[in-house]
């Protein structure tokens, strides 16, 4: 039995389109090019009023506001959406507050969520439990990633420092060190996973006062 109704398709598909970084919007084309195309998915499974919420391209890592995701929570409690797409569920959200504030919502109002993997309804306890372990794990491997950046992080201040003390450091830093930080491709691959630019003196500080 399917999930999708006369009553979703009478509502609104939205696709909603995130990445985190000004860098993987740049790079990363081939996701841009598949999120885009998942409009054609939603009215291949009937939608023929699909629209595209694309505003926090580049703007949804941490610490950052994401117009795009508020817009589409207004949206679904107006009761417009039938349906959520994304290129993977947990994508939708960034954080596990953020994740299970869309379920309840969803939930209250029969929206689904739609992905590449399939079509999920927040009501059903079975598809509930689903979407809950994708959010978590989501969140685990996003917490796993910054554990290893801050890692990284710290072992380069360790390196640039050459073992001298935080006030030395910060007198013969600066520039220089970060440049040789910079010039290190896991520091650079690293800090760009999770959407870090590149430190000033006082965020050196802040790393040189970790490392020593």
């Amino acid at each position: 039995m399917s999930k999708i109704t006369p009553e979703h398709l009478a509502r609104q598909a939205v696709v909603y389109i995130r990445q985190s970084t000004p860098d993987q919007v740049a790079n990363n084309l081939e996701s841009k090019r598949r999120q885009y195309g998942l409009a054609d998915r939603a009215r291949q499974l009937g939608w023929n009023d699909v629209a595209v919420i694309d505003d926090d391209l580049g703007r949804s890592g941490g610490g950052v506001a994401r117009p795009g995701f508020e817009k589409l929570l207004a949206a679904i409690c107006e009761g417009r959406v039938g349906a959520v797409v994304s290129i993977e569920a947990s994508r939708l959200a960034r954080n596990g507050r953020d994740w299970h504030t869309l379920l309840e919502f969803c939930g209250l109002v029969g929206t689904l969520i739609v992905d590449e993997d399939g079509v999920y309804d927040a009501r059903h306890p079975n598809d509930r439990l689903l979407l809950g372990m994708k959010g978590t794990m989501s969140e685990m491997e996003l917490s796993v990633l910054r554990q290893r950046s801050l890692e990284s992080i710290r072992s380069v201040a360790v390196a640039t420092t050459g073992g001298i003390g935080t006030h030395q450091a910060l007198e013969h830093g600066g520039p220089p060190c970060w440049k040789a930080a910079n010039n290190r491709p896991n520091y650079v691959a690293s800090t760009s996973l999770i959407g870090l630019s590149p430190p000033s003196t006082a965020h050196l500080h802040n790393i040189i006062l970790i490392a020593t």
